[in-house]
């Protein structure tokens, strides 16, 4: 018994520091960036130029969208798109690309905080780019090629205004970002601390050593230690934010390096996970529908994504 409160109190240090003095200064600056940026039209004006390349990949105007909310804010923003998405009668298609597009593609709220620690920003930002984009074209032209129901809104290549109707002060919108992220940020630490307190059990009842031995052949051909099993097994058990905890006592104890770091991380960063699925997915009924066909798209992306990488470093 006495263990266990030692692994709960352990678990529950290392997430309010994680939470604390990674993710909360790193939210709060991006966030009130963010609003400011869209306050000032500069989202709506990046969308206008870029949704007529990005049709030829399935994805609509309002992808743009997503794209910036994902690589800026965090995993769960771009739901708010998929919701608006929902309703302003974008075909399934449409939005099976986008989904699969956003699924594929490295989430900021993970991405800054490891970028702070070694991890490459060019690759991470390029690579993510390239996968989401085959991601889309493969769920767009063979997934989900069946749903056949064109978008109204990639017809005309309308793109919706996000910039707030009520003016207000430069400092307000940083301020508001700020609140915004320190939501996010409160919101995570449960999640966090439950996926470092597994993470931590799965190592003293041996679990993860037991991983760790049986796939170091595979890990040792790709060029990575035994060692990665452990941030790839928190991943899809618990999510990003909890793999970049992991990854961040990984490096803070010398165990894995800032190469390896950037060599897995195009299979490690991004939404595809039981945490990310269940929350882009609840943006609505349509959105749920197309899960499938995004997620094999995605998994396309992710396989890009992760020889890139492996390529580079």
């Amino acid at each position: 018994m006495e263990q266990i409160i030692q692994i709960i109190l352990m678990s529950g240090k290392s997430a309010i520091d994680l939470a604390l003095y990674v993710l909360l200064p790193v939210m709060v600056v991006m966030m009130g960036l963010m609003k400011l940026v869209e306050a000032k039209g500069g989202l709506n004006l990046a969308a206008r130029l870029l949704s007529p390349p990005l049709r030829v990949f399935g994805i609509p105007g309002a992808g743009v969208f997503a794209i910036l909310q994902l690589m800026l804010v965090s995993f769960a923003a771009p739901a708010a798109t998929l919701a608006l998405m929902e309703r302003d009668g974008t075909g399934r298609r449409h939005i099976a690309a986008t989904l699969a597009m956003v699924l594929a593609m490295s989430q900021a709220n993970v991405v800054f905080p490891l970028v702070a620690a070694g991890l490459n920003l060019t690759a991470i930002v390029l690579s993510s780019l390239a996968g989401g984009f085959a991601a889309a074209a493969l769920t767009y032209y063979l997934f989900a090629r069946s749903f056949g129901q064109k978008s109204v809104e990639a017809d005309t290549g309308s793109v919706p205004d996000c910039a707030p109707a009520q003016r207000t002060t430069a400092l307000n919108l940083l301020i508001l970002g700020g609140q915004e992220a320190m939501k996010l940020v409160a919101a995570s630490v449960p999640i966090i601390i439950l996926a470092i307190c597994l993470v931590n059990a799965l190592k003293i009842t041996g679990a993860i050593g037991l991983l760790e031995t049986l796939l170091a052949p595979v890990l040792g051909a790709l060029g990575l230690p035994a060692v990665a099993v452990l941030p790839i097994a928190t991943k899809f058990l618990a999510g990003g934010t909890a793999m970049m905890g992991v990854c961040l006592n990984l490096l803070q104890g010398g165990t894995l390096s800032v190469a390896e770091l950037n060599r897995i991380a195009g299979f490690l960063i991004h939404p595809l996970d039981i945490v990310g699925v269940a929350v882009l997915c609840s943006a609505g009924a349509r959105c749920a529908s197309v899960v499938r066909p995004a997620m094999a798209g995605a998994a396309g992306g992710l396989l890009l994504r992760a020889a890139i990488h492996l390529t580079i470093f």
